[in-house]
């Protein structure tokens, strides 16, 4: 059975501090942390909401919603309010309480007035911080065939891992009879010991149940009115709550879907897409990445090489976004936003730079993450000596360099 998309609200939750992503989240939510040169986090999810033709979405926002908002309003503004259509911020309204959002579910909740006024039968809620391809219609079409109350998306990963997510046990019917989050000792697959299902932080509610169990968890003071950690290990024992088994459109193996929830994980995935074979593909026009446009001329690739020592400006396996100057320095396996400049003689490799930033001639960047708006002096090493780098700068266990927006760096 084909849901009836007008019946379906999306509510992206994209209000999260985003603590381990610091210092890249000083200045901004987690769901707007540039992505992949010209996109941020939030992209898509919302992306992922237009291709599978959901027009009705809120994105609840709270901490440092400031760049969100911008680029929502430069970027997602296409749609047709005359026909429904809406892609809409909305902050704390504190209309229950004087409280912010004290949880997933609590997010939800506090808007509860909004989500009723569009009438929605079906809810589907979704994260803004993951990095992923997927139909929701398939989603919705399952939970419908199963006449579910709630449904997971879900995705296999290794039990090693497992720890890191909210894990479910499912029968041979799909449907969830236990829910652990973030479990020291998770369950396995039945039959697979080295795998577990993880929850993706995609939920479809049938409304009517959406309504009651948030009602019933906000009554409830000793909860931390989290989703993962109190609602649905409890309502999978009362309702029906069913697993929906990830199904990627990216059409490859294997199954693409990331949680860009810390700098290693963000780093990797970044560098995922500069692969000569990228494991996750930009370039399909069948699944569009959509993002704001920057007004920037086609970057820019001058000094040939024609004598031995010359300047050559290059660069290789990466992604170099537009307004961007290559002036006689190589650029490799690195991700380039808008209007960096790279000068003659520098060497950037294995790095993610920012929009705006300008690295100095003769520097030399490695494995770093540049914030915008950052000027590199002429000669600076980055990347070369990890003791000396965290003396100035943030440098994770994987010794990843991250230069914070706006710093001042040293020659």
């Amino acid at each position: 059975m084909n849901p009836n998309l007008k019946n379906v609200l999306a509510i992206v939750l994209a209000g999260g501090k985003g603590e381990r992503l610091d210092p890249l989240t000083k200045h901004r939510t987690k769901p707007a942390v540039p992505f992949g040169g010209i996109y941020r986090i939030i992209d898509f999810t919302l992306s992922n909401c237009i291709n599978s033709n959901i027009r009705k979405t809120f994105v609840l926002i709270q901490y440092k919603c400031f760049s969100l908002n911008r680029h929502l309003r430069d970027g997602w503004n296409f749609l047709s309010s005359r026909l429904g259509e809406f892609i809409e911020p909305i902050p704390p309204q504190q209309r229950i309480g004087t409280d912010w959002y004290k949880g997933t579910a609590d997010s939800i909740f506090q808007n509860l007035y909004t989500i009723e006024r569009e009438n929605p039968k079906y809810v589907v809620i979704l994260a803004g911080d993951h990095v992923y391809k997927m139909d929701y219609r398939n989603l919705l079409r399952y939970h419908i065939e199963k006449s579910a109350d709630v449904t997971v998306g879900i995705i296999e990963v290794p039990v090693q891992t497992a720890s890191n997510y909210g894990i479910v046990a499912t029968d041979a019917s799909g449907r969830i009879n236990d829910f652990q989050e973030k479990p020291h000792n998770p369950f396995a697959m039945p039959g697979k010991p080295g795998s577990a299902f993880a929850s993706m932080g995609i939920y479809v509610f049938s409304s009517e149940t959406l309504y009651k169990v948030l009602a019933e968890d906000a009554a409830n003071e000793n909860s931390s009115h989290d989703f993962g950690k109190n609602i649905l290990p409890k309502i999978c024992r009362t309702h029906k709550v069913y697993g929906y088994n990830f199904c990627d459109e990216q059409k490859k193996m294997p199954r693409y879907w990331r949680d860009v929830g810390n700098i290693d994980s963000y780093f990797m995935a970044n560098m995922d897409l500069v692969a000569v074979s990228p494991v996750f593909n930009l370039y399909d026009q069948d699944w569009p990445i959509y993002t704001a446009q920057t007004l920037a001329p086609p970057p820019k690739f001058v000094f040939a090489q024609e004598i031995p020592g010359g300047r050559l400006g290059i660069a290789l396996d990466s992604l170099i976004s537009n307004g961007c100057i290559i002036s006689g320095g190589r650029v490799q396996n690195s991700v380039l936003s808008p209007n960096v400049r790279i000068n003659s003689y520098a060497h950037v490799c294995e790095s993610i730079i920012y929009e705006g930033v300008n690295i100095g001639r003769y520097a030399k960047i490695k494995r770093a993450i540049i914030d915008k708006d950052v000027e590199i002096p002429e000669g600076v090493e980055i990347g070369y000596d990890i003791e000396e780098d965290r003396k100035r700068f943030y440098v994770t266990d994987s010794h990843i360099v991250v230069i914070s927006k706006g710093e001042i760096v040293k020659g």
